[in-house]
């Protein structure tokens, strides 16, 4: 599902209730969700406090992954609830893919449960299927990469 988070996201938005519908419905087991905007980032741009009634109705309901740009670097976090607390169980992984070209951003301090930073142009590849997903960070120029696969909740 794609989502813009350019426009209102509170519990009473179209985009809301679009999005709560969608999810009710949904039969996948492994779920991802893009969007503009990431939720946390330790990127220059900051936290994006607009995102969170979205990300927690994500978290509610099983949502997996969240891709998001925004900031022109690569940073991947541990799953999490929309206050931002580790939920291995049950937490949304958010990707912070903003690495297609434009100049790239340095990064800040780390935020809570982010696992991998790299400051690279590439690409996130990412497969979902049967129970599990798998990503691979894949650099332009044979930089650093990041790879894993967990299960789906």
């Amino acid at each position: 599902m794609a989502l813009t988070s350019n426009v209102a996201m509170g519990a009473g938005s179209a985009q809301y209730q679009w999005l709560q519908r969608e999810l009710s419905s949904a039969s996948s087991q492994c779920a991802a969700v893009l969007m503009h905007h990431p939720r946390y980032t330790s990127g220059p741009n900051g936290d994006n406090p607009q995102v969170w009634p979205v990300f927690e109705l994500l978290h509610s309901s099983g949502v997996e992954l969240v891709l998001s740009g925004h900031d022109h670097l690569y940073e991947r976090f541990a799953p999490q609830n929309a206050s931002g607390r580790a939920d291995a169980q049950l937490g949304v992984r958010q990707f912070v893919v903003g690495t297609g070209g434009a100049p790239l951003y340095d990064f800040g301090a780390p935020r809570p449960n982010s696992e991998a930073r790299i400051r690279s142009w590439g690409v996130l590849r990412l497969n979902l299927e049967n129970g599990r997903h798998a990503w691979e960070f894949v650099p332009v120029a044979g930089g650093e990469r990041d790879s894993g696969l967990d299960q789906c909740h």
